[in-house]
């Protein structure tokens, strides 16, 4: 569970959009991307809208969700039905603080390697991360944009919409790839905690999980 919890946690805080001269402008929809943990794949659904985001995914039995709201709101729901468990984590204005401290605080350097991923035209960026001195490969497409909110600020200098890029988030290293990008109406609840739901902070779900 904690491999999870963090799994999700780094997926849905590392991934990021940009306000960009861009062919596409998307101002609601849902990003589709792969996301490489510890050598398996699984696939994320992160639906945006205004300030709101969900990152869905599953992995195993177990399918979680995270809700963000600008840097001001996280709430993680986990859901394990053969487990009969619904669990939803709200964030203390303390524990979103402690989440968004944990970020990177990235300075870029514009490559001239190009690539298409997927489709996207991207060029390649190097990430350096001021705290810890690791640096990391970006590929960024200026083909589209996104709301900043359906995302977090870390590539928000990036210079175009993080199409690949690697990570290392509570100690995983986790590669998203952006597959699809749609503009589809986001259906409405998406955003809140649905009935049947446990509600509990973030640090007593990580204490569920082993305390990490």
């Amino acid at each position: 569970m904690n491999k999870l919890f963090s799994a999700a946690m780094g997926l849905a805080l590392s991934a990021t959009a940009l306000t960009a001269s861009a062919q596409k402008a998307y101002t609601e929809g849902t990003a589709t991307y792969d996301a490489t943990v510890n050598g398996q794949t699984v696939e994320a659904k992160v639906l945006f809208k205004g300030d709101s985001a969900a990152t869905t995914r599953v992995q195993g039995p177990a399918t979680i969700k995270i809700i963000t709201f600008k840097d001001e709101a996280l709430t993680v729901l986990v859901d394990v039905p053969v487990a009969n468990m619904k669990k939803a984590a709200i964030g203390t204005p303390g524990e979103v603080e402690e989440a968004m401290a944990q970020m990177p605080n990235f300075t870029f350097t514009p490559g001239t390697e190009t690539k298409v991923i997927n489709g996207f035209n991207c060029t390649k960026v190097t990430a350096k991360d001021a705290k810890d001195g690791k640096t990391y490969d970006v590929w960024v497409s200026k083909d589209i944009s996104a709301p900043s909110s359906a995302y977090s600020q870390v590539y928000a200098k990036a210079g175009g919409f993080p199409v690949q890029f690697t990570m290392n988030q509570m100690g995983m290293n986790i590669t998203n790839t952006l597959k699809a990008i749609s503009g589809d109406k986001v259906p409405a609840g998406t955003f809140s905690v649905p009935a049947g739901y446990d509600k509990m902070t973030l640090t007593e779900l990580k204490a569920m999980s082993g305390g990490k």
